[in-house]
């Protein structure tokens, strides 16, 4: 399968099956292209010629086009074939092992987020705070379930997690103190709205946590109209100053700010640059809204066609920012073209429900946070491990080759078949698929594809 497009001033050609990228030349572009329309050498060959004979291309040039088309299939690199299909017939017989957890340790938040999918963090329930005693029997069931797999990671969620500070200390001390005995590797990371950041706060998180994620959705008046306390004042001017202490102190690296585009600012990359320009941020996500349809702040169809060019405006951007020196990352755009995960991986996703679980503060288990709350989707509880297996079995088989949409999708070795989540709460089933996300993944690969190849490009031109 081939995948072509043009972007800022690139003809790039995508092997979907192989994951080659190739920037041509528009000739070569058109060749790949008559081949991929099932036109024979001969037939393509003609086209070509009188489409190309005003611009000084001869009879010899298309033969090398061709003899360089004929070398990238041989070697693999271009129109191979789909050979991961039969993968998916194991899938759900496959033995999987948990490697991580979401603690969900506090059910509660110090903000009020209209547009919060967690209801600020009750998840529609009740609010509380996870004993340690509950959160200790959730890590030793990580161990006790994750096989012979020696890194766990374990990230710090809520509702606010800070808001149980004392009790994120204790579950770390007690997961390093079982690490050499369990012969395993924890590595934590926390999420917060930086409302309860302290210099203790900093320290701890630059000791034990991998990564932390900071809620900030860009310029003032943006964060400010959903990322409000219960008094409904805005939080800009309290938590950027703490954010701005937390990334310098870690050196700017091992963090990523996290922001929520939604209706209200589909001009997001505004917001981008706010945290990168103006504040000096320089790890940075920003994420589509997930709301019910009839929310104010809802993306609409209308709102597409401007989030296609905000990612384009990015995406050139950051070009601009390698050239001179001083890139910034983007999470959406992080594609390792190289070393990128397994095979496996990309067929299976994110492994919600199977490898990857969230725990509540009382000990239930579900697939993930986006499910909690839904009685059809608790999987288990940390003491009697999983119990509803006929769900898990679900999520086992929910790979991209069991969306039925997905099978002349270019894209689906890049989203897996896309969130399980979205799916469920827009189709019904976690098989089904979230379209509208589905559009801004796409054309989120697409950019950050030709950043990853113009970039490469520009490293060789300065050799």
């Amino acid at each position: 399968m081939i995948h072509q497009y043009k972007l800022n001033g690139y003809n790039i050609v995508l092997d979907v099956f192989s994951g080659s990228v190739h920037i041509t030349d528009d000739a070569a572009y058109d060749a790949i292209r008559y081949i991929d329309e099932g036109k024979t050498k001969e037939e393509a060959a003609a086209l070509l010629m009188e489409e190309y004979s005003g611009r000084g291309i001869t009879e010899a040039d298309i033969a090398d086009i061709f003899s360089d088309i004929a070398e990238l299939r041989e070697t693999g690199k271009l129109f191979t074939e789909d050979i991961y299909r039969d993968s998916r017939y194991d899938m759900k017989q496959r033995n999987t092992v948990i490697k991580a957890l979401c603690l969900l340790v506090a059910h509660t938040c110090n903000l009020n987020c209209e547009y919060c999918f967690a209801s600020q963090g009750k998840f529609k329930g009740s609010s509380g705070l996870m004993s340690f005693e509950t959160g200790k029997r959730a890590l030793d069931f990580l161990v006790e379930n994750s096989g012979f797999r020696k890194n766990l990671e374990v990230d710090f969620f809520g509702g606010e997690p800070l808001m149980n500070f004392e009790v994120c200390k204790q579950l770390v001390a007690y997961a390093r103190s079982i690490e050499k005995e369990k012969n395993k590797n924890f590595r934590f990371t926390l999420t917060t709205n930086g409302v309860g950041i302290t210099d203790e706060v900093i320290e701890w998180a630059n000791k034990e946590c991998h990564n932390v994620v900071l809620s900030l959705d860009g310029r003032k008046e943006v964060n400010d109209r959903f990322r409000v306390d219960f008094r409904g004042k805005g939080s800009y001017d309290r938590i950027v100053p703490l954010f701005k202490k937390f990334a310098d102190s870690r050196g700017q690296k091992g963090y990523y700010m996290r922001g929520t585009y939604t209706h209200f600012n589909t001009d997001f990359t505004n917001d981008i640059f706010h945290m990168a320009d103006d504040l000096g941020f320089t790890e940075l996500s920003m994420e589509p809204v997930v709301t019910t349809p009839d929310s104010p702040s809802a993306l609409t169809r209308e709102d597409l066609p401007v989030l296609f060019e905000q990612y384009e405006i990015l995406a050139k951007d950051m070009l601009r920012r390698e050239q001179e020196g001083k890139p910034i990352t983007f999470y959406h755009y992080m594609i390792d073209l190289e070393h990128g995960p397994c095979i496996y991986k990309r067929i299976s996703g994110c492994g919600s429900g199977t490898e990857y679980m969230a725990v509540t503060a009382w000990g239930d288990l579900y697939p993930c946070h986006q499910f909690v709350g839904d009685p059809d989707y608790k999987l288990g509880d940390i003491w009697n491990g999983i119990t509803n297996h006929e769900k898990q079995d679900e999520f086992k088989y929910c790979n991209v080759y069991s969306h039925d949409e997905c099978k002349d999708c270019w894209a689906k070795l890049y989203c897996s078949g896309g969130c399980a989540a979205n799916a469920y709460h827009t189709t019904g089933k976690i098989s089904g698929v979230y379209e509208y996300g589905c559009e801004l993944f796409k054309k989120r690969i697409e950019c950050a594809l030709m950043l990853k190849a113009a970039t490469a490009l520009y490293k060789q031109d300065q050799k």
